[in-house]
């Protein structure tokens, strides 16, 4: 039931509804990436109570592109009884034309410049897809982030010696370290009572269907509740990965080069920075991703994570 309504997303990137508090540093706490594909790698086993502990291990990650992210403006709020106000905006002088033909009516606000008096700053950022070879569209997302810390006085500073520049992965996190992936799930389509909610099939002396809900519940109430399992959507829901590790980050130049032989399957070549999940996270290739701090880490980072060897031959085959 924490999964109604099983309805399709409004749009196909996750929102981030919920903040974690965060440490006392200033630093964006979420950036945006997109998915390529899996591959596996050979890596030195840091779970400590782990019967393979400190032995080399093959284990599959998720590969995501992560351009840098460009700072656009900045959200200023104030703290009401109706919660958090938006109070003023400020915008970068050099906007990409992509982007100013999609902010123009927010650019020309006249709010008051109360930026003394503020609650909490955010940063309005949007992606770059220009840069990367694996997706189609080169219309840039544009979004919010929270700037963590304690004080607003260093957030405001933050926000301000970043407008109008670029943020790379690196100013949001570092391989080792936990974070939640924000994602829409792969779309299934309208699925049958089975499929969607993996109930039993009746028995095959059953007088019609065998793969159908045996009854919609009882006289009374005399209505069907939800929690009756029918057939409806599978897929294209917005989908939360809770503390998946951060196994490796880089930037595909050189000898660092983590391009398949062929490309990845239904992407291509990475061209920008990229970085390797443990195991895998919910969403089509090519479908942007958002990387927020963990909310409910339990387990402490790592801080020597060894990676020995990353698979670069052909998911296509030869």
């Amino acid at each position: 039931m924490g999964y109604y309504p099983r309805v399709r997303s409004k749009r196909m990137q996750g929102d981030i509804r919920s903040w974690p508090s965060g440490d006392g540093t200033a630093k964006i706490q979420a950036f945006a990436g997109y998915k390529v594909g899996m591959t596996h790698v050979e890596m030195v086993d840091y779970r400590q109570k782990s019967v393979t502990a400190g032995q080399n291990i093959m284990s599959a990650v998720t590969v995501v592109e992560v351009p840098p992210l460009s700072v656009a403006g900045i959200r200023y709020y104030d703290e009401t009884i109706e919660g958090l106000r938006i109070v003023y905006e400020k915008w970068a002088e050099n906007l990409d034309k992509e982007v100013a033909r999609r902010v123009t009516a927010a650019k020309n606000r006249k709010d008051s410049p109360m930026v003394t008096e503020v609650s909490d700053v955010r940063l309005i950022v949007h992606t770059n897809p220009q840069l990367i070879s694996g997706v189609p569209s080169k219309t840039p997302e544009i979004f919010e982030v929270r700037i963590s810390g304690n004080e607003v006085k260093e957030k405001m500073k933050y926000a301000e010696e970043h407008l109008g520049k670029q943020l790379h992965f690196s100013d949001f996190s570092k391989a080792g370290n936990f974070a939640d992936i924000i994602g829409v799930t792969k779309g299934k389509g309208f699925q049958g009572h089975v499929k969607r909610f993996g109930v039993k099939l009746l028995t095959k002396h059953n007088r019609k269907h065998r793969r159908m809900i045996g009854t919609l519940g009882p006289w009374h109430p005399d209505w069907v509740r939800n929690t009756v399992p029918q057939a409806g959507q599978v897929g294209t829901h917005q989908r939360t990965a809770h503390n998946i590790r951060i196994i490796k980050y880089g930037k595909n130049e050189g000898e660092d080069d983590i391009n398949v032989k062929g490309g990845f399957t239904n992407y291509g070549l990475i061209r920008t920075e990229y970085v390797l999940l443990h195991g895998s996270i919910p969403g089509a290739s090519k479908r942007l991703i958002k990387f927020r701090d963990p909310a409910r880490q339990q387990v402490s980072s790592v801080n020597n994570l060894t990676v020995t060897y990353v698979s670069r031959e052909s998911k296509q085959g030869d």
